[in-house]
């Protein structure tokens, strides 16, 4: 048994000079992509969000629309139809920019979600009493709605990043230089699929746990926040 995995494990000293620069390449595509959706999700989310929240009927309807269909749309879909499907219109884009853009019109149906639940858990009393001692609308939002949400916005954020950061292998499938398809190019090319799918799924573990754990923490630290709160 020790000499198999030591066999195993040889493989992949025998091949990492081979293998090492290409993977490490994929990991920073693999980051790239994960933090810029990610960046475009919660730029769009929240628009999205307070136009679910806005007075008027016809911004609240098309921001209902959008959040629904991109929840009920898989991602794959999204994402061939920018690659593939927009072609006729003239309309190209590289793998890496319809992956990113992809994923991010996707998770931000998402988490426009989140930051809706999050801004309505404030007391409306605290906007009002904001709005009667002179300011305006937006401070009010910047100053006093948003940074008590952030509290119950931010672990579901932090999840938000661990399932985008996942969902980067999906890109795969339109040719996005990513980990997930260099590791099957290498594995083509090898013959040694195992451990190539083996170590990308190891690599994409230890991306994730750190989120994992700084998510777990984030929560403990908002919780003991409340209780403070409450107490006081």
């Amino acid at each position: 048994m020790i000499d198999e995995f030591s066999a195993f494990l040889q493989v992949y000293i025998d091949n990492w000079a081979d293998w090492g620069p290409q993977i490490y390449a994929a990991i920073w595509v693999t980051v790239k992509l994960t933090v810029i959706s990610f960046a475009l999700a919660i730029g769009l989310g929240l628009l999205l969000a307070l136009g679910k929240l806005s007075p008027l009927r016809a911004v609240r309807a098309i921001c209902t629309v959008y959040i629904e269909v991109a929840r009920g749309i898989p991602v794959l879909a999204i994402l061939f139809l920018l690659y593939f499907g927009l072609v006729p219109l003239g309309i190209v884009f590289d793998a890496f920019t319809a992956g990113f853009i992809g994923l991010g019109m996707g998770a931000a149906g998402y988490i426009a979600e989140v930051f809706r639940a999050g801004i309505q858990a404030i007391h409306k009393g605290q906007r009002e009493a904001a709005l009667a001692v002179g300011m305006t609308p937006m401070m009010t939002f910047r100053n006093i709605i948003l940074p008590q949400a952030m509290r119950i916005i931010l672990p579901p954020l932090l999840n938000m990043l661990i399932i985008l950061l996942k969902d980067t292998s999906i890109c795969s499938l339109i040719s996005t230089e990513e980990l997930t398809l260099r590791a099957k190019d290498l594995a083509m090319m090898s013959f040694l699929p195992m451990h190539l799918f083996l170590l990308a799924g190891v690599i994409y573990f230890f991306l994730a746990w750190p989120l994992s754990i700084a998510t777990r923490r984030v929560e403990k630290l908002m919780q003991r926040g409340r209780r403070q709160t409450f107490g006081a």
